[in-house]
This record gives structure tokens, sequence and C-alpha cells, in this order.
């Protein structure tokens, strides 16, 4: 009998955020899959360790998730990330997945989860809390009422258009960009918020579009508030 995959996220960083259904997966099982070449190294390791200090003690799985475009090497590392996985599986042991936020929010377990999926694995995802919802939370703000809409923006790319959107943007994962990012939403004045690091013990708060900085690190969200409107 194969074992099962899940794919658990465990929130935006502080680790009092991890649902007790992630607790429990990192308790029972005794195979962790980290993105990274070393474990403990990972920023979800750090989290995750901290709410359940069981997960010293487990086997770790390195599986390495460079940070490129390159198709090329990213189809590369997903197979062999899948290939590894499924070694375990096939030995009739369950893989837990650990991926910061939700999973099913531009994260690269997806990509892992779905060629296993193609396979006939089982697979299985568990919900974490996401970023966006974090920060919002952090900043004692809604992301949207009554009819407003709510967009998740890749903010590595072109986002002229996006910020033109109606109702709340949500900028994510912004990288190398964060200049160019800055440079879009600095008018928005008090309508633009961001966080650097949520939940994390060097967490940085940004109250509006002219405090947000031309570089921050990558886990680094903007929330846009429509104009006119907190």
């Amino acid at each position: 009998m194969k074992g099962t995959l899940y794919g658990v996220g465990i929130g935006p960083g502080d680790p009092e955020l991890l649902t007790l259904k992630a607790v429990r997966l990192i308790r029972e099982n005794e195979v962790i899959a980290l993105p990274g070449e070393d474990p403990k190294e990972t920023v979800a390791y750090k989290i995750s360790v901290q709410a359940v200090p069981e997960l010293a003690d487990k086997t770790l799985l390195a599986l390495a998730m460079p940070m490129t475009k390159d198709k090329k090497i990213l189809k590369e590392n997903y197979d062999r990330a899948a290939d590894r996985v499924a070694e375990i599986l096939d030995q009739g042991k369950n893989v837990v997945f650990l991926t910061l936020g939700d999973p099913t929010v531009y994260s690269t377990y997806m990509y892992v989860h779905q060629r296993l999926e193609a396979k006939g694995y089982p697979v299985v995802i568990v919900s974490g809390i996401t970023s966006f919802c974090a920060v919002a939370a952090r900043m004692n703000m809604s992301l949207v009422e009554r009819s407003e809409p709510l967009h998740v923006i890749p903010a590595s790319y072109q986002i002229e258009e996006a910020l033109k959107l109606p109702g709340t943007k949500v900028l994510m994962k912004a990288g190398k960009q964060m200049k160019y990012v800055q440079e879009q939403v600095k008018d928005f004045g008090k309508n633009a918020v961001m966080i650097e690091n949520c939940g994390m013990p060097d967490e940085k708060i940004y109250a509006s579009g002219e405090e947000i900085p031309e570089s921050a690190g990558y886990y680094s969200l903007i929330i846009v508030k429509e104009e006119g409107k907190e």
C-alpha cells in the first residue's frame, strides 16, 4: 500500500498560527519534506519546530526548490523532488510537505503534488492561514467589504494595469522587483501598507505607501486598498 503525500500549510510566520491539523500531521508522521537544500535552515522548519518540538527528531527530506524563472531548471527540480517523494511513498510511508502560508497560493508544493497525483499516488492538501489574511489582521484592517473584489497579484510581473482594478489588491512575491513595485504604489499613500516577515521576530511594518522601501526581503506583502477607501 502506497503512502500519502500531505501538503501542509503552516501559515505566514507566527508558529501559533499553525492549525491543529498541521500540528497533528507533523506529530503522527515520520518523514517531513521541506523546500530547501538544508531542511533545518528552511524558514518552514524554523517556524514549525517552535510549535512542534518533536519535528527536530523526524526524518527530514530536503527538496531543492531554486529561486529562478528558468522553466527548464524548475522542471528538472520539480521532477527530481517528485521522484524522491515517490520513493518514500512506495515504501508505504506518508510524507508531510511543509509550506508557508497555504499550499494553494503560489506554492512550489503544488508542482510536486500535481506530478504525483498524475501518477496515481494519494495526495491531500491541508489549508494554512494565508499571508495576506495575516497581514490584514496584523494591521487591524479588513481586506474587502460588501461588494468589493479582492485581487491577488504576483508583483514580480507588470502591475500597472492590475493596480487600476477596483477593490483591494494584494501584491505578493515582489522579490528583486521591489523598487519597481514601490514606485508603482507610493502614490497610494495611506491606502497602501506593507509588512515584511509577518509574524516573524524580524517583522517590519510600513503603514503607508510613502513608507515602503525600495528594497525588502522575500517575505514582504503589500495591500493596496481602492482609492478613497481605508
